[in-house]
């Protein structure tokens, strides 16, 4: 049993060291994609265009669109005179935010009257929810902070008459994990879970389909070589090609984005390992239901797609509506992308990702089955 294992296994690894295009796609292109994926997907939006509208045109007015702008979270984009020009600069997508500052700003800042506050209206685009809420949030902040300096410069000018107020709690905020918010830190192991995804999936599909086509998949079939021992053999080079891939692109993350590695890279190999089950399986199920590597091809992304919007890994799940939701816990990569994140940023241990898991080892089985039981009915 072991001879036969060894002889299909030999047979595999020569097959796809002699196949040039299929090692580029093993082990090129993961890398490739990485670098690429890691520096384009972003969450951190700045510079907004933004344009003015200031109606009171004062040097109070002046100084208050100096100080927003100077974090550089909101960019001037230039200036308008009515509101409805600013509206139409987010129209043509000139601008994606508007600040309009009205009549008596300065006299109403110098007053510091309650029921006649100073006001300033932000208009922002709400086709780029992440754009618009980023620049309402920055105004809203520099307003805050711009009210309190009002009214202490008010309370200083009346001195001992001022009337006695309460100060408010003071709000510290402690960011843990990912103290920078840096979206690199977040998004590679999401990332890196993907790529395992597409390599070990489409190539282990098409791999049985090109067989089928070239007809070797029927010499392989005369000899005394039982379907279990088969399937092993088919199944174990491509998952040591995923672990070296795990490998590469944990070292890409770790020195070409400063991803952290705070737990234990065994226990995360040992969760890859249960990954890997789960997509080779499905990988080899697709081949049993595909005549042609296009076929197989095809049924790989219309299994990784699905697979890709419900891991939560570019939007959460909490997000997603209620009756979606209980489709993502069937989802390979949905808790491998947890466990991935909760190992390498938070430093979990064994405890914690036994959710995650029994959940693999349960789809991971599942698809093991099923795949060895179509594989068998297709043998015969």
């Amino acid at each position: 049993m072991l001879a036969a294992l060894r002889a299909v296994v030999t047979k595999e690894v020569r097959q796809t060291l002699r196949d040039k295009r299929m090692m580029a796609l093993l082990i090129a292109a993961p890398v490739l994609q990485l670098v690429i994926f890691g520096n384009a997907v972003s969450f951190e939006i700045d510079r907004v265009p933004t344009v003015v509208v200031d109606h009171d045109r004062s040097a109070a007015s002046r100084t208050f669109v100096q100080r927003l702008l100077a974090d550089r979270t909101l960019e001037l984009a230039g200036e308008a005179l009515t509101a409805d020009e600013a509206a139409r600069a987010l129209v043509t997508g000139r601008a994606a935010a508007a600040v309009v500052i009205e009549q008596d700003f300065a006299r109403r800042i110098a007053r510091g009257v309650p029921h006649e506050p100073a006001t300033v209206q932000v208009i922002v685009d709400g086709t780029n929810p992440n754009k618009s809420s980023v620049a309402a949030n920055a105004a809203s902040r520099f307003s805050q902070v711009a009210a309190r300096e009002a009214i202490g410069e008010r309370l200083a000018r009346l001195g001992a008459s001022a009337p006695r107020i309460t100060p408010a709690p003071s709000l510290e905020a402690r960011v843990l994990y990912n103290p920078r918010l840096r979206t690199p830190i977040y998004m590679v192991p999401g990332i890196m879970a993907m790529l395992l995804l597409v390599v070990t999936t489409i190539i282990t599909a098409m791999g049985l389909a090109r067989e089928r086509e070239s007809g070797t998949l029927e010499q392989v079939l005369v000899t005394p070589v039982r379907p279990a021992v088969l399937i092993a053999g088919k199944m174990l080079p491509f998952a040591a090609i995923g672990l070296f891939d795990f490998g590469l692109a944990m070292a890409v993350g770790a020195y070409g984005f400063d991803m952290p590695i705070r737990g234990s890279l065994v226990l995360l190999s040992g969760v890859t390992l249960l990954y890997l089950v789960a997509t080779l399986s499905a990988g080899l199920l697709i081949s049993t239901i595909s005549r042609t590597q296009q076929q197989a091809f095809m049924g790989g992304f219309l299994f990784m797609l699905p697979a890709a919007l419900l891991s939560g890994i570019m939007t959460p799940i909490h997000a997603m509506p209620a009756w979606l939701q209980p489709l993502t816990l069937v989802n390979p990569l949905r808790h491998y992308a947890i466990a991935m994140r909760a190992v390498l940023l938070r430093g979990a241990g064994p405890e914690d990702l036994l959710p995650e898991i029994l959940a693999l080892a349960a789809i991971g089985g599942t698809l093991a089955v099923l795949a060895a039981t179509r594989f068998r009915k297709t043998l015969a």
